[in-house]
């Protein structure tokens, strides 16, 4: 029995298992040597953070467990699958509150690593289980890992999808607005069209012609001016918007 600087005080694994382990934590992976059984598992990723924090267990032949973290017993390795339910739980309501595309990316990013380290996890108990299949306790964790690695791979898909849902809505409001925008010039080309040809040839010209309107007074003037603003309410009323 030897010591290894990874290993909790008091712990004498095997030294065909200490030999094993290195400076750092590495992959998650198992190890099995006459009876004993390590896990050597990763903690619940941290957004941002690159670097994976381990938890090591420790199977003895007479069956009893040990945990460098989480608390004696099989208990260690329960809240730790524990720790992954509850990252995953509130990761799914974060998802299921997001509504910019900024926070659903967010999710994404998140998910992807948790889905990663989840599917490793199950992978890593699945090959303890194969190697003490007699072992009732790795049976019941390698189950709960397969679910949770499956939900964690479902939540990464669900973000993946909301997130191209987001950019299809947006192009398709994007198209919208450039429409809307298309139309509005169209109707101002048609407008000026109309208007500019008249307006140079009345400048050179200076159409100053008898209207019949002469003896309305004050009148006649309101009264083109009022028609005036009807038909810019007018357009303006016909001329589709950007939806905002």
């Amino acid at each position: 029995m030897v010591a290894n600087r990874l290993t909790p005080r008091g712990w004498e694994l095997p030294a065909a298992i200490a030999s094993r382990l290195g400076d750092e934590v590495g992959r998650q992976r198992c190890m099995l040597h006459d009876g004993h059984l390590l896990l050597v598992l990763h903690e619940v990723p941290k957004p941002g953070d690159g670097a994976r924090a381990g938890r090591l267990f420790w199977r003895r032949p007479d069956g009893a467990w040990d945990a460098s973290a989480g608390g004696a017993g099989i208990q260690g390795l329960v809240r730790h699958l524990d720790a992954f339910a509850k990252a995953i739980d509130a990761m799914e309501e974060r998802l299921a509150g997001a509504t910019a595309a900024a926070d659903i990316h967010a999710v994404v990013q998140a998910s992807a690593p948790l889905a990663r380290t989840a599917r490793n996890l199950h992978r890593t108990l699945q090959e303890a289980r194969d190697g003490m299949p007699t072992d009732r306790e790795l049976i019941l964790a390698r189950d709960r890992a397969y679910e949770l690695e499956r939900t964690a791979d479902l939540l990464h898909h669900d973000a993946m999808a909301a997130l191209q849902y987001a950019g299809a809505r947006q192009a398709e409001e994007q198209t919208r607005a450039a429409y809307a925008l298309a139309r509005s010039g169209h109707r101002l080309n048609l407008i000026a069209g109309i208007a500019l040809p008249l307006m140079a040839v009345a400048s050179v010209f200076g159409m100053n012609l008898p209207s019949g309107a002469e003896g309305f007074g004050i009148a006649a003037f309101w009264a083109v001016v009022g028609a005036s603003l009807a038909l810019g309410v007018l357009i303006w009323a016909t001329t589709p918007r950007a939806a905002a």
